[in-house]
Order: C-alpha cells, then structure tokens, then sequence
C-alpha cells in the first residue's frame, strides 16, 4: 500500500526523534513518503497531489490543523463517492487538544496511536465517518461564529509570535473577547430545515461530534450524544449576560455537561444550517481561523472519509 505520511513539525507535541521512530514503524507495514509542511496550505496541497497520484493511505500527524488540511486535500481530489475506493486516512495525534483523533479513541500518545494504527492496517480494519462543510471548507469536529472564532483568531496570533497555546492563554483570551463582545455584540441568525429563523445569537458553534474541544485534558461539552455518524449538531446563545454564561459554561465543563436554559439554544441531527450576519464576523474550523463571513451555510456530509482506526 503507498502512504503518505504528512507531519507538522511544529505542532505542539511533536518530536524529531518521535518523528523518526514513527516513520521508521510505518515504514515496516506501507511503502512511505514522508513530508513535513512548511507553510499553512501545505498539508492539504501536498495531499491532493499524491491523491492525484495514486496514494491510498494518507497519515496525519500533528494537530487538529494538520488534519484538517489533510482532509481537505484528500476529499478535494477524491470527493466522497467519487470512487469506490477512495483513499484512507489514519491519525496520529501531535498537537494541544487532538479532538478528532479523541473523537476517534485514539490515545493521545501518538505511538501508542501509531501502534494502533498499523494493528488496524494489518487487519484491514477502518470505519466510515461524517463529516461538515462550512461553506466550500471541510471539517471535522466544530465549526463557530463569533466569540470563539474571535479566541482562535487572536491565539493563532500569539503563537506566531511564539506564544505557546495553553489552556491558560485560552481562558484568558476567550475572557478578552467576552469583555468587547459585551462591549459590542454579535447579532447572528440561524436558519434551519423546517423552522422560523432564530435571530439575536451571540454566539454560534456548528459540531460534527462531541465533545467540542478540550481544555487540556478537560472536556468541553456543548451537544452530548453529537457524533461522526448523525448529522450536524447547533449550539447557540442569545445572550452573553453573566446570568447566562457562568451557568452555562459551568455545565459545559462538567464531565456530563448538558447545557441548556432559555437563552440556550441547542439542534442535533441537523443536515443543513444557515448562519447569517448583518456585518462580517470570525469564522472557524477545527480551530482554524477563516477571516470574517456574513453569511455560512453548514451541511452535514455523511460517509464522507473512510479512516484507519
């Protein structure tokens, strides 16, 4: 089988040394290329050409980013249903919070992932997930408007100036924007299959599973029961009141987190979701910031990748 195995030597808990002795285990069970990105776009560039060119496995090794971009490429030059066998992707966790591959039950530790991994190959064993699209943009696990694009955008900014992102510079910032989102608000409107818009959010998080993120080894919890296989999950607020959020938030962190109240508002199952702005605001995916949209519409893809697990 010809892999491609796509590193970001970057990514948060990566090593050169764990790079290596990665490789090395790979290579005993797939013909191996190996590339490590170089700028942000590579990884999914990169993956579209060996597609292209006839690679069946490709292997992502680094953070949600990382696969993100991964995804991308490979559904960008074989999109689902495309071919009856289209390529397969396996994960190896790298970065701060690895929610796909957690979402997967990967462990964290990216070689007790790779051993995994190559048990699963050795047994031809892989399963068959959904995914959503913001827009023309693949992702995996999440997708908001609003406050939390708004944290991504200026984390990603404080690691480009060298910044680590710990959970701590997450909580602060998220605690910056919440401040000027009081400050000045969102006004978002959703739109969903058979239902009255639903206008006045202040905050709009699209999931493809749950939980929605980490807080490093902490869940965060906004749609219990959202999955890889149902469909497309909504979380709202209509109000960033102190009344609101610390409850809310509070619930969010709990190990069976189940958030709601009336100025909650919360859809599973969803194939389409249609949000709307007046004026631009921050969008992301997989905790990759996009820039600004006034308008994003969200589907739910289901079977959509096959992934080695």
């Amino acid at each position: 089988m010809r892999a491609l195995l796509v590193v970001n030597p970057q990514a948060t808990s990566t090593t050169a040394a764990g790079r290596d002795v990665l490789a090395h285990a790979l290579a005993s069970a797939v013909k191996l290329d190996v590339l490590q990105t170089q700028y942000r776009g590579h990884a999914a560039e990169a993956t579209a050409s060996a597609v292209r060119a006839g690679v069946e496995l490709v292997i992502a090794h680094g953070g949600d980013g990382t696969i993100n971009e991964v995804v991308n490429g490979i559904l960008e030059a074989a999109p689902p249903a495309s071919t009856p066998e289209p390529p397969l992707l396996a994960v190896l966790p790298g970065g701060s919070a690895n929610v796909f591959a957690r979402a997967l039950g990967l462990p964290r530790d990216p070689l007790e992932a790779a051993a995994e991994v190559l048990h699963a190959l050795d047994e031809r064993r892989y399963r068959t997930v959904g995914l959503g699209r913001a827009d023309d943009r693949w992702f995996t696990f999440n997708a908001g408007l609003g406050w939390d694009a708004d944290v991504v955008a200026s984390v990603e900014r404080a690691r480009a100036r060298g910044h680590e992102a710990s959970p701590v510079r997450y909580a602060r910032t998220a605690l910056r924007h919440y401040l000027a989102q009081r400050r000045h608000p969102t006004d978002l409107t959703v739109a969903l299959p058979g239902e009255e818009p639903i206008s006045g959010l202040r905050l709009a998080v699209v999931c493809n599973t749950d939980p929605w993120t980490y807080l490093g080894s902490r869940p965060v919890r906004t749609n219990p029961g959202c999955n890889l296989t149902d469909g497309l999950a909504l979380f709202g607020l209509l109000s960033l009141g102190l009344g609101t959020v610390l409850p809310t938030m509070r619930e969010m962190l709990r190990k069976e987190g189940d958030p709601s109240g009336r100025s909650v508002v919360r859809r599973d199952e969803l194939p389409l979701i249609r949000v709307s702005s007046p004026v631009p605001v921050a969008l992301q995916v997989d905790g990759d910031y996009l820039g600004e949209r006034s308008d994003v519409e969200f589907t739910a893809v289901r079977s959509a990748l096959r992934v080695v697990v």
